[in-house]
């Protein structure tokens, strides 16, 4: 199936973007309830499970996370934007927009009244 219209994203891989989820539910799922690993045995060397069970999961959660940013780059495919128009991000697009929001006339900014009162 090709896709036709090259300025809309083709759709999403659905089965992939629900994978990449459940990556992202894992280390949560894993460290959300405390009181499955609020216990001292087993030891890993001096530390108790407590702290090396999740000193484990933030490397298994990077794992996960980086996994499931590649899934769902894959699962939602790049679509390059349209060409700006050129000179849209040159200078005189700066100065444009200065003078739009600046005062169209500086004399405004010094209106006095006939009697030399500011009004």
């Amino acid at each position: 199936m090709a896709f036709d219209n090259p300025d809309k994203a083709p759709p999403a891989n659905t089965g992939l973007l629900i994978a990449a989820g459940i990556l992202l539910v894992i280390p949560m799922a894993a460290l959300v309830p405390v009181g499955l690993y609020s216990k001292i045995d087993p030891k890993l060397g001096a530390f108790p499970f407590f702290v090396w069970y999740q000193m484990l999961w933030v490397f298994l959660c990077a794992g996960c996370t980086s996994l499931a940013y590649v899934i769902v780059k894959k699962a939602r495919p790049h679509v390059a934007l349209p060409a700006e128009p050129e000179g849209r991000h040159s200078a005189d697009h700066g100065v444009a927009v200065a003078e739009k929001t600046a005062s169209p006339d500086p004399a405004d900014a010094t209106d006095l009244g006939k009697d030399g009162d500011r009004s």
